[in-house]
């Protein structure tokens, strides 16, 4: 859901839409994964739009092959 939404990424509406729950849920949930490292943000017209972090994603990837 994230690349295939624009330049700036996917806002919660169109994430909580795209995946059939509450927008409150949405963010809730791309609020952690925020603090996780895992998303980026950026605002843009009073608008946070959410980007997935491909490098960061990559390095749990390798933690939990690995075996943490």
């Amino acid at each position: 859901w994230c690349t295939a939404r624009g330049e700036h990424g996917a806002t919660a509406r169109a994430v909580a839409a795209g995946l059939g729950i509450p927008v409150r849920a949405a963010k809730t949930h791309l609020a952690l994964l925020v603090d996780l490292g895992l998303l980026r943000t950026r605002r843009v017209c009073h608008r946070t739009y959410y980007r997935r972090d491909e490098f960061r994603i990559a390095e749990v990837a390798r933690l939990f092959e690995k075996g943490w």
